[in-house]
This record gives structure tokens, C-alpha cells and sequence, in this order.
């Protein structure tokens, strides 16, 4: 026996029980004795009553059952199952993480659970055939992002496109900017920046990013009125664009629709009757027009006229393309 293994002994005791105990599969002393011995230590019974005591006292809760299934089980963790299952289904369903990334880290989920929980997790995930990122450089541009936003450091990187092809086409030049957040929105990471060529913020498709490298050039400060909640409660699909007052009508059908988009705070009154009007602020961009089509003859732009006008043009454009 070696030495080396027995003075391990309460690590493979802990790990025992991690990995394969739960309510429903306690061990008896039996299988911790087999489970030692299968990594060359020897125990008897009362130096395994005081390892498992000691593990108690270090904070792992360790519970003693009796009955039909006698036996040992750790009976709370870091992260109960349901909140595995939970991280579990925001990672395969993620977007922005590639295949074989959510794969590695559903592993690693599974990992935090015993082994009949972890096969509970296997069964309740889908990664194969949704919709994923293709860039796997994701988990490095997030990481470097996160420093440049603690340092409070400009970044420079290229910014692509996929083609027809579903090859990369670059846009010109590097793009330079000072990073403000990152945000998740439609299951893709963005990135919220301060971006110099248009002198404004604008927001960057983290997975279409590339080569980000930080610059010893101090962040922009952002402008006093900036708030990021306000900021992305005005964007729809992350585009960029100009926010400006919309005075909007509705069915009073579409309170909860309105309520679910712009938060509790969004100014609402009532209209005359079955409808109500909403002040937003919003950037009267396509992904706006397109959430606002969805409603069709329940739903109305009041003013500006020049909003409205962009609308009813881009209505008429869409129509003409179908004849």
C-alpha cells in the first residue's frame, strides 16, 4: 500500500461521494471500503467514520441513512439539480457558443452533479442541429473584452460578415472603440461601445469579431445621460441608430406584448375605447418596424410623421418585392 494513496484516503472519500451519491443511490460502508481499495488504501470501519465526520465538520453535508437503503449520500451541493438543468438548457440553447463548445460545457455541468443527476441533464439537452456560432475564437475575444472593460482600455479588432459562400468577407479596416458592456440579447453576446468612426454607440456581434487586442488608449467616457438598461430597452436586435420619442397606439389586447418589451415604466395611457397609447423611446430601425408589423392593424405610429413615413415606405417596399 502506498503511502502516498493513504494520506489521499479523505480525498477519494470526498470525491466518492460527489461523484456518485445522492438521495436516491446512498453507498454502504461496504462500497467506501471497495471504492478505497480500488485506489490502493486500506481503512478500517472506524477510520472511515472519523474521515466522513471530519468531512461534516469541513462543510460537505453528508448524510447518514437507515432502513431498506442504509448507507452514506451527500445530500446538498454547490448547484441543486434543477439549477444544473436550468444552466444546462441557457448553454445548448445558447447561440453564440459553437457545438462543440456547448458540449464541453454541458460536460463540465454534468460534472457538478452525481453521476444519476449528471444522466438527468444528458437527457433534458439538444445541441445537435440548433442553429450555433461558428466561431470557436468566441471565449477569447469575451476574455479580452472583460479586461479592456476593467482596465477601461480602448480595443481595436476586425469585424466580418459571413457570405453566400459561408465564408468570412472582413470589413474595411480595424475597428476602433472604447467598450462599455457586454450584453446577451437574442441568444448572441454583443458588445456596447463607444465607436469613434461614427462618433456614437453602437454595438458589435461578438462571434463576428476577431484579433481583439487592447490599446493603451484611455476608454471615451460615456455621456452622463448614457444608462445601459435604457439603452437596450430602446434597441431591438442590437442595432445601432439614433434613439428618438415614438408615440405609439395599441390594442388594449397588446398591453401584455407592450409590457413584456419596454418594462413596467413605459408611459401608458388609455386611448379611446379597446385602445391605449405608449410613449417609448426606440432607433426606428427594421427590427423595430418588423416587431411592430407583427401586431399588423392593432398596432400604429402616431408621431413623429417622419417615423411613420419610414414605416409606410418600408411596408410599400416589401410589397412591391412580392409582385
Amino acid at each position: 500500500m502506498s503511502t502516498a494513496n493513504q494520506r489521499l484516503k479523505i480525498l477519494y472519500l470526498a470525491k466518492f461521494f460527489a461523484d456518485s451519491t445522492d438521495e436516491e443511490h446512498p453507498v454502504t460502508m461496504q462500497q467506501i471500503i471497495a471504492e478505497l481499495d480500488r485506489h490502493g488504501v486500506s481503512a478500517a470501519r472506524k477510520a472511515i467514520y472519523e474521515d466522513i465526520e471530519a468531512l461534516r465538520v469541513f462543510g460537505m453535508d453528508i448524510v447518514s441513512v437507515k432502513g431498506k437503503y442504509s448507507g452514506y449520500y451527500l445530500a446538498s451541493r454547490e448547484f441543486e439539480l434543477p439549477e444544473l438543468k436550468l444552466l444546462a438548457d441557457a448553454v445548448s440553447s445558447a447561440r453564440f457558443l459553437t457545438q462543440r463548445k456547448s458540449e464541453q460545457l454541458l460536460k463540465k455541468i454534468e460534472s457538478l452533479a452525481s453521476v444519476y443527476e449528471g444522466r438527468q441533464i444528458q437527457r433534458q439537452v439538444y445541441v445537435t442541429d440548433r442553429v450555433k456560432s461558428m466561431n470557436e475564437k468566441i471565449y477569447l475575444n469575451v476574455d479580452a473584452i472583460n479586461f479592456a472593460i476593467s482596465s477601461k482600455k480602448q480595443i481595436v479588432f476586425k469585424y466580418f460578415d459571413y457570405g453566400a459562400d459561408k465564408k468570412k468577407k472582413y470589413r474595411e479596416g480595424l475597428r476602433v472603440c472604447s467598450p462599455y458592456a457586454l450584453t446577451w440579447s437574442d441568444e448572441r453576446y454583443y458588445l456596447v461601445a463607444y465607436y469613434e468612426k461614427y462618433g456614437s454607440i453602437s454595438n458589435f456581434r461578438v462571434d463576428r469579431m476577431e484579433s481583439v487586442q487592447l490599446l493603451e488608449e484611455p476608454i471615451k467616457t460615456a455621456p452622463a445621460d448614457f444608462s445601459l438598461p435604457k439603452y437596450l430597452n430602446s434597441t431591438f436586435s442590437m442595432f445601432s441608430g439614433e434613439v428618438c420619442d415614438v408615440c405609439l397606439k395599441f390594442s388594449d389586447k397588446l398591453v401584455n406584448a407592450v409590457l413584456d418589451r419596454f418594462g413596467k415604466d413605459v408611459w401608458l395611457v388609455p386611448a379611446e375605447e379597446g385602445w391605449f397609447t405608449a410613449r417609448v423611446k426606440v432607433k426606428p430601425e427594421p427590427p423595430f418596424f418588423g416587431w411592430l408589423f407583427q401586431f399588423a392593424d392593432k398596432a400604429q405610429i402616431i408621431s413623429p410623421e417622419s417615423v411613420k413615413l419610414e414605416y409606410l415606405n418600408m411596408l410599400k417596399a416589401a410589397a412591391d418585392a412580392q409582385k
